[in-house]
């Protein structure tokens, strides 16, 4: 009980200086949690936000990815030639059947091809827009470039699957001066030597801001049958929900018999990019699932430098609240010290004083750590909703480790007050020496 009473007059007789120790501890508690917080959320909402910005897998034939491969090459509307291999169409449904099913956020296949349009060569795209499948499950989903092309500025509407509707380039537009409800004629010469025309209705005109706006976007099953290739896909593209690359996702994506079987059940069951691409491959016939190089290693690089930022600050705010700290408890015990000394000189041991100073300390920091706590929480969703568009998932662990930190930094600082309690000598400080 006297040692209780004594810490509670403690507060009152300096509560200014514990005061300034429980702003101290709230701000680096703030800082701490909202900073670790979105540490420990950021790898979800980056790949969240940077897979708005198109596909990071793409899925092709066997030959196609070795050629591409080989001579550095990507398939599209602008590769220059027609396809020779193809996948099945109807296969792509398949992609939502994997372990990583609800990580597919959205595919789309393309048939790329070339064709006349009114008289001019151009690029045509066969694809899906707004295409409703319904999967084995029972349930449905709805997938297509809709979804996968929020970048590009539309003006007009997608066209509707599976009818003689279609978007064209501003580039392509402009060359052919049409524009919206106009009507374009593709012709296409296949490889048996016959002729298909086919009338297609301009529902809108898109800016990708990349060679895209040179190509016209029709329906799949139009292109098909424009180019006599029924069933025939030569490219899907597909957006994922995907966990950062490690050492064990790169060793995996160069060859996955390497792997122990402790690793290859982690890389199998984590969502990398290269496990989904390889459990795309196990449920397509003769396809090739390659991770778009550039997205993986931007996710990772920003991922990275976020993190690293984020915990550069919250190790600089529990130094500063160490110092900080350090210098109030040394100023107290100087404001003290003849109160200290009398408690030596009745027979108070060193520790005795050293644990009621340090005791005093933990509580006022307690308290600063629990307020600064809930602030962190609060900081933590602005910082969500400005920068993601979203609020931040706050862990429990993340309570635990800043509270750990701080408990940490508070024994640290008290260190040196702990050395002047030692220094006192009763006889000296009470006779005014």
């Amino acid at each position: 009980m006297f040692f209780l009473r004594m810490i509670r007059r403690s507060f009152t007789r300096q509560l200014r200086r514990r005061l300034l120790i429980a702003l101290t501890v709230c701000l680096s508690a703030t800082v701490s949690v909202s900073m670790l917080g979105v540490v420990f959320d950021v790898g979800d909402k980056l790949n969240a936000e940077l897979s708005t910005y198109g596909s990071n897998i793409t899925v092709q034939p066997k030959s196609d990815a070795v050629v591409s491969d080989l001579y550095n090459m990507e398939g599209g509307p602008q590769s220059g030639a027609d396809p020779t291999s193809f996948l099945k169409e109807s296969d792509a449904a398949k992609i939502k059947t994997i372990f990583w099913a609800f990580n597919i956020t959205n595919f789309a296949p393309q048939l790329n091809v070339h064709a006349q349009v009114n008289g001019t060569a151009a690029a045509v795209v066969g694809t899906w827009f707004n295409k409703t499948l319904k999967l084995a499950s029972g349930e449905t989903t709805v997938v297509g470039v809709d979804g996968m092309r929020s970048w590009w500025k539309l003006d007009g509407s997608w066209p509707k699957d599976d009818t003689d509707q279609g978007v064209i380039g501003t580039t392509l537009a402009q060359q052919l001066g049409v524009g919206r409800g106009d009507t374009v004629t593709l012709r296409k010469t296949t490889a048996a030597g016959n002729t298909h025309e086919q009338k297609i209705r301009i529902t809108g005109v898109y800016d990708s801001g990349d060679d895209d706006n040179s190509a016209i976007y029709i329906s799949s099953s139009v292109a098909q049958v424009l180019s006599d290739l029924p069933d025939s896909v030569d490219k899907i593209e597909v957006k994922a929900l995907t966990t950062p690359e490690n050492d064990l996702a790169r060793k995996a994506a160069q060859n996955p018999a390497a792997l122990s079987q402790d690793e290859w059940e982690t890389w199998y069951c984590t969502a990398y990019p290269s496990s989904i691409a390889y459990q795309i491959e196990e449920v397509i016939p003769g396809a090739v699932a390659k991770q778009v190089r550039q997205v993986a290693a931007l996710q990772g690089n920003v991922l990275q430098k976020t993190q690293a930022v984020m915990i550069l600050m919250t190790v600089l705010s529990l130094l500063a609240a160490a110092v900080a700290v350090a210098n109030l408890m040394v100023a107290s015990i100087g404001e003290r010290s003849s109160e200290l000394a009398l408690l030596k000189a009745i027979g108070a041991t060193d520790g005795a004083v050293s644990r009621l100073m340090m005791a005093e300390t933990a509580a006022i920091s307690l308290l600063g750590a629990i307020v600064g706590a809930a602030l962190g929480s609060g900081v933590a969703q602005i910082i969500g909703q400005v920068v993601f568009g979203s609020g931040i998932t706050m862990r429990p662990m993340v309570f635990v480790l800043v509270f750990v930190l701080l408990a940490l930094t508070v024994l640290l600082a008290s260190v040196s007050s702990i050395r002047s309690i030692l220094s006192l000598k009763p006889a000296e400080v009470l006779h005014g020496r």
